[in-house]
């Protein structure tokens, strides 16, 4: 059985990029690299008790980790698509390290675009990036600011794109899969304070070990400072933009026997925000000043927000003979709570001023086969089912036509699924070309009902030595954000001060796509790579999300027609101590004829939008990201790690004298980090490797804008973080 196995250099702590090495599954490499080196007397001959005494569980049980770990990971290869993966060390190596979000580690793979609210764009997509855990997709949920998954979680993740396999479904502009750290392999503990300017304040713990066939690990961390949201102007700090959160994350797994393994995985986040202000707005009609005597300015509003999600994830792999498999069960419940201005600077400043709750509750299976039918020939089959329940609450406080305050009570839920089967082939015609084809059929009924017959195939040609070339099509169905308003709620709202702009409440409907993707990878040098990857997508119901109302919560709508296409460029160079990167993309997103939830836009956008192209509010044209690393003295105890990366964009859309006609300012970013370790600091058998570390966000403290507060779906202005300087010590132990 061949795969195609993404990675660089084992201790690389460079971004590995688009790396599409064509080897076994199981690989000696793997074998040798995990496996403990047996342990030595120095005697010529052993007693039979010495013997027993070296044959301990513990390398037995990694040598058996090992082993399910890669046969977990061949469950889903991902043949043909492009792979970014972040080792351990990768990760270690940006600036913040272990603190940093998953959102910044992210920015450093090719075609990534920064957005507000700590929001990604994959190649030209919205936010449809679906996260997996040991290969496990998570529902998605209602986070809009949070992270509810910890870098420091994260035993080494990846992030693929372009013509995926048909195992991955309903969300594809990207997926980041990661692998967890467990208690076999991240024995011992470490404790850590980092924090600095803007109140930063961010202790975190994380302890893993084993006993006999159980092993655990788990990390918690509280942060607490004034940069949880963008700032709305350019000023160093925000106005009103305290955060507080709480998370957790925890492995429990049970090794039943050597082909049989058990996998608890769960996780908490609970995340309350302050609402940056933004002075100077006009009041939403001159005689509210009369009306609201006591509504502040609208710099001085008290607006905060709420976000809570949990979820849990039990697994059962198994190998038995040429089958291996993994089911899971996994229930995720993600809820998100606006309170207004208590002195009703909303209904002042926007017409309506409401206390609005939503809150999404998945639970759902997940079973993946590989069937090892011959050496050229290995079929794999599986299906995803997500039962769902949304459930959308609101009191809403408006003027009525004789501007008289009214409350209008609003509230509905939904249940429905999700589901989606798959099989496919994966089939080696020669030595060096790989071809993975199959089916994909996919479902949706809350409040949609559609479905798909899905397509795709993959080839991957090994043309001459340090040479890759790949070629692939995927059929894509994305079905809507479940967390969508229905349009039952405008008739409430006619006549006062809070309706819609326009009457259309078209449902949302499901995404279909045509995704063609080529690229080639050659290695240049030893350590030195080099690729470059084309992509082309033609979407019907394109869907799209925006941010509508006081209330930073994301609604989706579709454009009739849509197309993305793009090109992405990397290299890295990952030799001794020296790590270097280098990514930079091109990419151009355009849609037509808003066909779902009209209320939202104003009538004039809606009229030019359905005759013409427009881009879409997230169409970044250049994006870029580079970086290096140097260790000095990295073969002492006292090891020195300088490294610095750098994040450019030439500018989200926003309005001209069109919808999205215009582009914010290009950026450049530039962040840094220092890290100095001691080994055995403490000279204590309980105490090992010390870290310091100085990381400074935004150097040379450039001002930079992300939004203007115009463009479709665009409710506020957003800026970018100031320099912003944090330090920090850990304590492994």
């Amino acid at each position: 059985m061949m795969r195609l196995w993404f990675s660089a250099r084992p201790h690389s702590p460079a971004m590995l990029v688009a790396m599409t090495i064509l080897t076994p599954a199981v690989s000696a490499m793997a074998q040798d690299a995990v496996a403990p080196a047996t342990p030595t007397t120095g005697r010529a001959t052993t007693t039979e008790a010495e013997r027993l005494t070296r044959a301990s569980s513990a390398p037995e049980t990694m040598t058996v980790t090992a082993r399910l770990d890669r046969a977990r990971v061949a469950l889903q290869p991902s043949t043909g698509a492009t792979v970014h993966a972040f080792s351990r060390r990768a990760l270690e190596t940006i600036p913040g390290g272990d603190n940093a979000g998953l959102n910044s580690v992210l920015l450093q793979a090719p075609g990534v675009a920064q957005d507000s609210y700590g929001q990604i764009h994959v190649r030209g997509d919205h936010n449809e990036v679906q996260f997996r855990l040991d290969g496990v997709q998570l529902p998605e949920g209602m986070n809009v600011f949070g992270q509810t998954l910890m870098t420091r979680f994260a035993d080494n993740l990846s992030l693929s794109t372009g013509a995926l396999p048909v195992q991955y479904g309903f969300l594809q502009a990207a997926v980041v899969d990661i692998t967890t750290k467990n208690g076999t392999t991240n024995k011992g503990g470490n404790v850590s304070i980092y924090g600095g300017a803007r109140d930063y304040f961010f202790p975190s713990a994380q302890y893993g070990g084993q006993y006999g066939k159980w092993d655990y690990f788990f990390t918690a961390d509280y942060v607490h400072d004034r940069v949880g949201i963008e700032n709305t102007t350019s000023s160093f700090n925000a106005p009103h933009d305290l955060s507080n959160q709480y998370h957790f994350l925890g492995h429990l797994r049970y090794t039943v026997d050597e082909n049989t393994r058990l996998s608890l995985i769960a996780g908490i986040s609970n995340a309350e925000y302050q609402l940056p202000n933004n002075a100077g707005q006009p009041l939403y009609k001159d005689n509210y000043t009369s009306l609201l005597p006591n509504a502040p300015g609208s710099g001085g509003l008290n607006e905060h927000q709420k976000e809570i999600t949990d979820f849990a994830i039990l697994s059962l792999q198994k190998e038995i003979g040429a089958f291996s498999l993994q089911t899971s069960v996994f229930s995720r419940y993600s809820s998100l709570g606006y309170s207004p201005d208590p002195n009703m600077g909303d209904l002042a400043y926007m017409g309506v001023s409401q206390h609005a709750e939503r809150s999404v509750m998945s639970t759902g299976t997940q079973s993946d086969v590989t069937w090892r039918v011959r050496p050229d020939h290995t079929i794999r089959f599986g299906f995803q089912v997500f039962a769902e329940r949304n459930i959308t609450k609101a009191d809403a406080t408006v003027f009525d036509a004789s501007n008289r305050q009214t409350t209008i009570h609003t509230g509905n839920g939904r249940t429905g699924d999700v589901y989606g089967l798959y099989v496919q082939d994966e089939w080696r015609p020669l030595r060096n070309v790989t071809v993975n084809y199959g089916l994909r059929f996919d479902g949706v009924s809350e409040y949609t009902n559609e479905h798909q017959l899905s397509p795709r195939i993959n080839v991957v040609w090994r043309a001459w030595k340090g040479g890759v070339l790949h070629a692939g099509y995927s059929r894509y169905f994305t079905p809507p954000p479940f967390e969508v308003v229905g349009g039952s709620d405008l008739q409430q709202f006619a006549n006062t001060s809070g309706a819609a702009a326009s009457t259309g409440s078209s449902t949302v409907k499901a995404e279909r796509d045509h995704y063609f993707d080529a690229g080639i990878e050659q290695v240049i040098l030893p350590g030195w790579r080099v690729s470059f990857d084309a992509y082309y997508k033609l979407a019907h119901n394109l869907i799209d999300e925006g941010q509508f109302g006081a209330p930073i919560i994301l609604s989706g709508f579709n454009y009739r027609r849509g197309q993305v296409n793009g090109y992405e460029f990397s290299t890295s160079y990952d030799r001794g101590p020296l790590s270097l990167y280098g990514n930079f993309a091109w990419s151009r997103a355009i849609g037509k004829d808003i066909t779902s939830a009209q209320f939202n836009f104003a009538p004039d956008d809606l009229a030019y939008i359905s005759q013409r192209w427009i881009h879409l509010d997230h169409d970044q044209r250049w994006t870029a990201s580079a970086g290096g690393a140097y260790t000095f003295f990295h073969h002492t105890g006292h090891p020195t790690r300088l490294s610095a990366t750098m994040v450019y964009g030439s500018g989200l859309r926003t309005d001209s004298d069109v919808p999205n006609g215009g582009v914010v300012p290009q950026y450049a970013t530039f962040n840094m980090s220092v890290v100095q370790s001691f080994r055995d600091l403490f000279h204590s058998r309980f105490l090992r490797t010390t870290q310091l570390r100085l990381d400074v966000t935004n150097l040379f403290d450039h001002p930079y804008m992300l939004r203007t507060g115009a463009g479709i779906g665009v409710g506020a202005p957003q800026y970018g973080l100031r320099r912003t300087i944090l330090t920090g010590i850990s304590q492994s132990f």
